[in-house]
């Protein structure tokens, strides 16, 4: 039988994945050829924001050691943030009507965790990799809830375009210089043996990465489908590498197994969400009905 820190981390992800599928089912229909796989961006990003706040009530005691120690009731912090990161899922799964003032909260959240957390790790371990994939992990996130906010702002699009793209072209170097470790997000696990030609799929990433970083921070016509292409990539690792280490983990390691498909999940996602504020499409990551702006263009 599954404990609470799985449980209730994994229940919440599949109720939110199964709201958003239904909520996106006019867009996906509408949408043609690679536009389809974008109008996943918001429920690739919204799902894992549920799994993470689920565990931030199933494992409370264990986060709350993350907030930094000069705050003051960091239990209350723990659950506020919990609370915060299931709000913004459902609302952005399910394409409420304030989705965007959720997303643009939630961009603010992750910076501050990039300011109040990361930068201070950082600076205290400057050699450490972990550490600079974790922060500029975080400001990726950021940039993925700035572009699906950006219709309030057209210049929040540069923004989010520039926090997605630098930690892309981070990443790459990572993973050309450490291909055995598993693609994505690169952190510390290594690429299971089961992986046939592990250091090719590392390099592969590392290319995509690359090349999708490069043409989304130049905003070249090409970043759209570069990006739809990584986003691609990603949710792929998701299905074939991270899930299949995370059904197969012995209990001990259950919980870190869906924290990395949750991390490589909300990857995909905030790529797939740059992807969409790239000029030379027709669909948006519009979280709203009533709400779908014009396709952005070379004048704005």
């Amino acid at each position: 039988m599954l404990s609470r820190l799985i449980f209730w981390p994994w229940y919440a992800g599949l109720m939110t994945l199964v709201g958003g599928l239904f909520a996106a089912r006019k867009s996906f229909s509408a949408a043609e050829g690679l536009e389809k796989v974008i109008v996943f961006g918001p429920i690739f990003f919204s799902v894992p924001l549920a799994v993470f706040g689920a565990e931030h009530f199933s494992n409370s005691r264990s986060i709350s050691q993350i907030v930094p120690p000069w705050m003051p009731a960091r239990m209350f912090w723990t659950y506020f943030v919990g609370f915060a990161l299931i709000s913004a899922a459902v609302s952005i799964a399910l394409r409420m009507i304030h989705a965007r003032i959720s997303a643009m909260l939630l961009g603010i959240m992750f910076i501050c965790f990039v300011l109040m957390i990361h930068i201070p790790n950082v600076a205290a371990n400057p050699n450490n990799r972990i550490i600079w994939a974790v922060a500029l992990r975080d400001l990726a996130f950021a940039g993925g809830a700035f572009a699906l906010a950006a219709a309030l702002m057209k210049p929040i699009r540069v923004v989010a375009r520039v926090f997605v793209a630098v930690p892309l072209l981070f990443f790459a170097v990572e993973h050309f210089l450490h291909p055995e470790f598993a693609p994505g997000v690169p952190l510390a696990k290594v690429t299971p043996d089961w992986v046939p030609i592990r250091a090719f799929w590392g390099c592969l990433t590392g290319a995509a990465l690359l090349i999708s970083g490069a043409t989304m921070l130049v905003d070249s016509r090409r970043a759209r489908f570069a990006a739809t292409l990584l986003g691609s990539l990603i949710t792929l690792l998701v299905l074939f590498l991270y899930l299949p280490i995370f059904l197969t983990a012995a209990q001990p390691a259950l919980l870190e197994g869906i924290n990395y498909v949750a991390d490589t999940l909300l990857f995909a996602g905030i790529v797939l969400l740059a992807a969409a504020i790239m000029p030379g499409g027709v669909s948006q990551p519009a979280v709203s009905r009533d709400e779908v702006p014009a396709p952005p263009s070379r004048a704005q």
